[in-house]
């Protein structure tokens, strides 16, 4: 029987790939904290997760080292976290890693005293020193060493880092009114940050290693509706489409890879996250209703259908691996890419000519490979496929035309995939996160409606119903965040609540099932409760006492701030709703955040786009009509077609929904059908235009 630590008892698939290391592991909480305590010893805090590449190296090079793992059981209390698992932990750490080295990343290594303060940091060590690194075994005897002769100066150090992070994390408003804080010169602030960092000729907003941050189209695109700004529309479109050629879009499988290490979205990072998927299908979705152009549809139909095919599980999964081996008779052959690159023989063996030709041309296959700086050689004589020509451009090179090239590539795509699929797969992370789901369920639900597409709102009901029946208290009102294995756990964050929320929204005004939207705002109330600062305005990350402080999130990264979506629910509820404490609660999150917004605009682009909601004199339509009946669905089908960010969506289709709605927005018990037709009144606060039941009034009142 191999070595177990105390990780085998854990759920997450991160801590159990450590369960067999020699090094005595302990999982985040009481057990470890009070070792650390009665022994003395400094914590040594490893993060990452289960799909992370440099955190496979570390664990192979060190922590299934035997003199390494003697080094850290003898003189620390080993402790693993799953980032993923714990955001909270790994927020508060990360920050001290990157204000005390500059930068951070996964794996990260952090040094704590017994009582949780940090005191030295980094992310990954060689075991030896290497690329101007320090070796961790070295590093690990220096630190034991300076704890037994230096422990009161550590401490002490220790003190003063904490006190100047909890200072340098401070969120609070400034003096006066909202008004007076939030205003369209930071929107316009926000549109010239990104039109600076804008990459004309390939798309993106940086240099290499250029990774997908969606939060910055949602602001955009919504900047262009408020503005009519063709730049801003123009910046998130090029953006788009360069990412669908290259690369980083998967072009057999669908789904995008973490983040492409070129400048020009062609080598990716291999990972693929549920979050990404999620959001970029999003963006493609609200291209797709803007311009109408059927290639943004596509991409969000092969984003959405790789989750369905390859991740779904009544929720969906997090994560795949970029690694996987090309040899399944040789697991520890294990490289980056392997899964998903291709050398020209591997095609011509399952593609005939002259079909082979074409899809060489169009997905830029060589013979001898097409990835010319490699130093590392893992693509040696291999292709990345992306879209090096169109397909006019193929029908030209080869005489041939477009209809009979297209459907000959479409007929190698399929056949390359069915080849694929018979490959060793990357790793899965399994596990399933309310948060994330919450951003899934969002996807499927805006792409089932402007897409017409059943087949995804139903993806969007079943997520929604596996999380309420598992991850949900109805009568606590209390979110859970992780499900793995029949077991739901680990109290939900901010996070969790605000996507879901989201998602429930998004779900009710596709489908109209009130008790969605009574859900998103039972979910609200409850994220108030635990997580509001009433004070000072904004929302803590989490609710864990035990935690070293609270951190109010203040960045839309890779994934959206929860502050940020909760403000956005919180405007979108209170509309809904007509309820002025939602509203009052979401100018005072914009509020704590403004001065954040005025320095910095760029950092938060998904605020921005809640605070173009609430400059934007948003709408609320309210439709009077029987639901799933065909003159209703004519009117939620316009209203689906059209971008159109500012505005809510009501269903009045019984005197139940029309007695719970009115009773805190009155205006709708006097709304009814116009000549036995479905009915739509658009308003602003509910003083409402005249009623329509044609479905092009409708679009012309709501664009």
């Amino acid at each position: 029987m191999p070595h177990s630590n105390r990780l085998a008892n854990e759920k997450s698939p991160y801590l159990l790939q450590h369960a067999h290391n020699p090094v005595d592991w302990r999982p985040w909480g009481a057990d470890a904290f009070e070792t650390a305590r009665r022994e003395n010893k400094p914590i040594f805090l490893s993060v990452g997760y289960s799909t992370c590449h440099w955190c496979h190296v570390m664990e192979r090079e060190s922590f299934e080292n035997q003199g390494i793992a003697e080094i850290l059981n003898r003189e620390f209390v080993p402790v693993k976290v799953d980032r993923e698992e714990r955001p909270d932990v790994d927020r508060i750490y990360m920050t001290f890693v990157q204000a005390t080295t500059g930068g951070g990343g996964w794996p990260m290594s952090v040094w704590l005293t017994p009582d949780l303060k940090p005191f030295f940091g980094g992310t990954y060590f060689p075991p030896e020193p290497r690329f101007g690194q320090p070796g961790f075994a070295s590093v690990l005897t220096q630190i034991a060493a300076a704890w037994k002769s230096d422990r009161e100066q550590i401490l002490d150090s220790a003190g003063e880092v904490v006190e100047q992070l909890k200072a340098h994390l401070e969120v609070a408003p400034l003096a006066g009114p909202l008004g007076s804080a939030i205003d369209a010169g930071i929107l316009d602030s926000g549109f010239y940050a990104f039109r600076r960092s804008f990459d004309s000729s390939r798309g993106g907003f940086s240099a290499a290693p250029k990774f997908p941050r969606p939060s910055v189209h949602n602001f955009l695109l919504r900047h262009y509706v408020r503005t009519k700004n063709e730049e801003a529309l123009e910046m998130v479109l090029a953006t788009l489409r360069a990412m669908a050629r290259g690369g980083i879009d998967d072009q057999l499988g669908g789904g995008f890879h973490r983040y492409s290490v070129d400048d020009h979205w062609f080598v990716p990072h291999f990972e693929k996250m549920l979050y990404d998927q999620a959001q970029l299908a999003a963006s493609y979705i609200e291209a797709f209703q803007i311009t109408g152009d059927p290639q943004f549809a596509g991409t969000a139909r092969r984003t959405l259908d790789y989750l369905l095919r390859d991740m779904a599980s009544g929720g969906f999964y997090s994560a795949e691996d970029a690694d996987s081996a090309p040899d399944p008779a040789h697991p520890e052959s294990k490289r980056e890419g392997a899964f998903y690159v291709w050398e020209a023989g591997e095609i011509r063996a399952v593609v005939l000519d002259p079909a082979a030709d074409w899809f060489c041309y169009r997905d830029g296959v060589e013979d001898q490979g097409n990835v010319a700086s490699d130093p590392h050689g893992e693509f040696a004589g291999r292709n990345i496929l992306h879209q090096a020509h169109s397909i006019e451009e193929t029908a030209r090179q080869f005489g041939r035309r477009e209809d009979e090239v297209r459907a000959a590539l479409l007929q190698a795509g399929r056949l390359l995939l069915e080849a694929r699929s018979h490959r060793p797969r990357p790793h899965l992370d399994d596990k399933i996160l309310t948060a994330w789901n919450g951003l899934a369920i969002s996807a499927f639900a805006r792409a089932g409606a402007a897409l017409n597409e059943p087949v995804y709102l139903e993806a969007a009901r079943t997520a929604a119903d596996f999380l309420l029946a598992r991850m949900y208290d109805a009568g606590s009102g209390a979110l859970l965040r992780r499900w793995r294995q029949g077991e739901a756990a680990i109290p939900g964050f901010l996070e969790d609540y605000a996507f879901l929320a989201q998602g429930l929204l998004d779900l009710y005004e596709t489908e109209f099932d009130l008790q969605r939207l009574e859900t998103a705002t039972r979910l609200t109330e409850k994220q108030i409760e635990l997580f509001e600062d009433g004070a000072l305005g904004g929302f803590f990350g989490s609710s864990d006492p035990a935690l070293l402080m609270r951190i109010k999130e203040d960045y839309d990264g890779a994934e959206p701030s929860g502050n940020s979506v909760a403000a956005m629910n919180l405007l979108r509820l209170a509309r809904m709703w007509n309820r002025e404490d939602f509203q009052k609660s979401a100018e005072r999150t914009l509020a704590a955040f403004a001065p954040r917004l005025a320095a910095a605009p760029a950092a938060l682009p998904q605020m921005l786009a809640a605070c173009e909601f609430l400059l934007g004199e948003p709408r609320e339509v309210v439709l009077v009509g029987e639901r799933g009946g065909a003159d209703t669905a004519a009117l939620v089908g316009t209203l689906h077609a059209r971008f159109s960010p500012n505005r809510v969506a009501l269903l009045v289709d019984s005197p139940e929904t029309r007695r719970k709605l009115a009773a805190t927005a009155p205006g709708i018990e006097s709304m009814r059908q116009i000549d036995g037709r479905a009915s739509a009144y658009v308003c602003r606060r509910y003083a409402c235009q005249a009623p329509v039941f044609e479905a092009e009034k409708l679009a012309e009142l709501i664009q």
